[in-house]
């Protein structure tokens, strides 16, 4: 059974400390102030230091029990109390069902993002990539780009359509919450859940990176079958935020995204003003050197399902809303073995990023930091074609892929590309040039062994 942990501090916002407690889908208990919690009972007549008590719900009201997420939270104002919603246009982040391109199995590739040529925040620099599904009926996921100058500062965001996971490659992410602070660097992810209000300010110039929304159902950690009871992404290693909160009146523009449209509201306060909150519904972040990598000790490449570190499950068995999957530095020692990622068609669709190094299985320059590539259900791809003459040619000594961090969005939906996607100046043209140098050397006169 997942213990309860509870932190208490007597400091208002006025600390620049930002701490955390750790564990997977736990069930925490926090407070930024003494006995803010209420004991024995979520909703009292009158809750400590006159709080009022308002739940979260990120799962139906009668999922099983090891399914249902939810948290409570005390807090100064109800989350009721703001202006009527005022439409806005937003002709960039997009959401599906996507209907601006059309499907495609062609492989593509992208460049990375240029810095912003005007002052941008985090909502205002993101472009989308390529999507499916259908975020009104909570199946599919979106892909998306950001590439940010300023800080969210007045405002603040709250997404109904879908949780966010976001990987920085560049650029620090001071991330408040209603839930309390984190401080997001590349080579961790954040997941920040459906509902729930933030605002991201800039601790450097400029910061960017790639985000997965997902409309389906909640990551969770993948099960580890006869793996075992250890290994890939450990549940002690996430953090969640401890309660801290704003006692501020000052105007706030909340801006909300429900249904793919963008909304605008006015608040005379700060949304964040939880004081203490108890559940496990709450954005959490992960550092993925702590990702225990499994790797084979024999021969032949494993299948990339081993590097998975989130699952979005779908109710068939086996089959994922969408995966994400990393590829971090390792021990390759594979023996008589081809070692870079064999050559196949997948019934998956895989959208690869890149967060720092070289990914082994292309060696030609294309796929660089920041940059992505998208392998549609079914298209070919594989190791290009220098990778191929390298990987065949070298000697198998045990041999480490150091400073290297990739990853890859894995759905059983097809992805469409946006029309940023296909003509907004960053794909790679001639990107299956890479597999055209890839020579036979079939030798029917040979020996089979």
């Amino acid at each position: 059974m997942k213990k309860a942990r509870r932190q208490s501090t007597s400091k208002k916002k006025t600390s620049d400390s930002i701490n955390y407690m750790t564990g997977f889908g736990n069930h925490f208990s926090t407070e930024a102030l003494p006995d803010a919690l209420p004991t024995g009972q979520n909703s009292p007549q009158s809750p400590p230091y006159g709080l009022i008590a308002e739940q979260i719900s990120g799962t139906g009201f009668t999922a099983r029990r090891h399914e249902n997420q939810r948290s409570w939270l005390y807090r100064i104002h109800p989350s009721v109390k703001q202006s009527p919603y005022e439409s806005i246009l937003s002709e960039i982040w997009q959401t599906g069902p996507f209907s601006d391109t059309w499907l495609t199995p062609e492989r593509l590739r992208w460049n990375p993002q240029p810095l912003p040529e005007h002052a941008c925040d985090f909502i205002a620099g993101i472009k989308t990539v390529a999507g499916n599904g259908n975020a009104a009926m909570r199946q599919g996921s979106a892909i998306h780009l950001y590439s940010v100058s300023t800080s969210m500062e007045k405002r603040c965001f709250c997404n109904a359509d879908g949780d966010l996971l976001i990987v920085p490659q560049q650029g620090s992410l001071k991330i408040d919450t209603e839930f309390g602070r984190l401080l997001v660097s590349p080579g961790e992810i954040v997941v920040i859940q459906r509902g729930i209000k933030f605002r991201i300010n800039l601790s450097d110039p400029h910061a960017s990176g790639y985000i997965l929304e997902n409309y389906g159902n909640p990551f969770r950690l993948p099960d580890l079958g006869p793996i075992g009871a250890n290994g890939l992404a450990n549940p002690r290693d996430f953090k969640t935020p401890v309660a801290w909160f704003e006692d501020s009146n000052e105007p706030v523009q909340l801006l909300t995204k429900f249904g793919g449209r963008f909304f605008r509201c006015e608040l005379d306060h700060s949304p964040f003003d939880v004081v203490a909150w108890h559940g496990n519904y709450a954005p959490y972040k992960y550092d993925l050197k702590t990702f225990n990598t499994i790797n084979t000790v024999s021969f032949d490449h494993p299948d990339p399902s081993i590097f998975t570190v989130l699952t979005s499950p779908l109710d068939h068995e086996g089959l994922a809303n969408v995966d994400f999957v990393i590829f971090p530095p390792r021990w390759m020692v594979a023996e008589n073995t081809f070692r870079p990622p064999w050559f196949h068609r997948n019934i998956m669709s895989e959208y690869m990023g890149l967060i720092e190094g070289v990914y082994d299985a292309k060696s030609d320059g294309g796929f660089v930091p920041g940059g992505g590539s998208l392998h549609n259900c079914m298209s070919p791809h594989g190791p290009d074609g220098t990778a191929v003459e390298q990987a065949t040619k070298a000697k198998l000594t045990p041999q480490k892929q150091e400073k290297t961090l990739a990853f890859m969005f894995e759905s059983s939906f097809l992805y469409k590309p946006t029309a940023f996607a296909i003509n907004g100046g960053l794909r790679q043209e001639n990107y299956t040039d890479c597999w055209q140098n890839i020579s036979p050397t079939f030798n029917a006169a040979g020996t089979s062994k």
